[in-house]
């Protein structure tokens, strides 16, 4: 198997293992968010849409259905009132917790046939491969 055809198989993996652990109350899309805003804090949405890959319309109507489920607030830019600086609530950390702990089958398989050098190279091999996607998405070269 060449390159190509390995990250086509690994996507499709990593999506039908995603969907395993579909909660099912909110879209693929809001999780994504919520992952983000794990990660980083406040994010301003224009941020948030270059991150993610998704048109600012899109993720406005990702955005509201989370903050009418309580999982997001989002509070005004002190500089431009127009931008809304967007978090993570206690319910939102919370549905992440509950997904998070459905993902550890993903995990244990990966301890299994793993050996430590090899989980090792993997985390650094995807890190890179991770990093340079974002950048390609957010159109820089940092």
């Amino acid at each position: 198997m060449d390159l190509k055809a390995s990250l086509i198989e690994l996507q499709c993996e990593m999506v039908a293992e995603r969907n395993l652990v579909n909660p099912r109350e909110i879209t693929w899309l809001q999780y994504d968010i919520l992952c983000r805003l794990k990660k980083g804090g406040e994010i301003l949405p224009s941020d948030l849409s270059l991150v993610l890959g998704v048109s600012r319309t899109k993720l406005s109507k990702a955005l509201r259905g989370l903050k009418s489920m309580g999982y997001i607030e989002q509070i005004p830019n002190k500089l431009d009132g127009r931008e809304l600086y967007t978090s993570l609530t206690e319910g939102g950390d919370a549905l992440l917790e509950d997904i998070s702990k459905r993902h550890s089958a993903l995990y244990r398989i990966a301890a299994e046939h793993f050996t430590e050098e090899e989980q090792e190279e993997f985390i650094r091999l995807s890190g890179i491969l991770s990093d340079e996607l974002r950048k390609a998405r957010m159109g820089r070269d940092e």
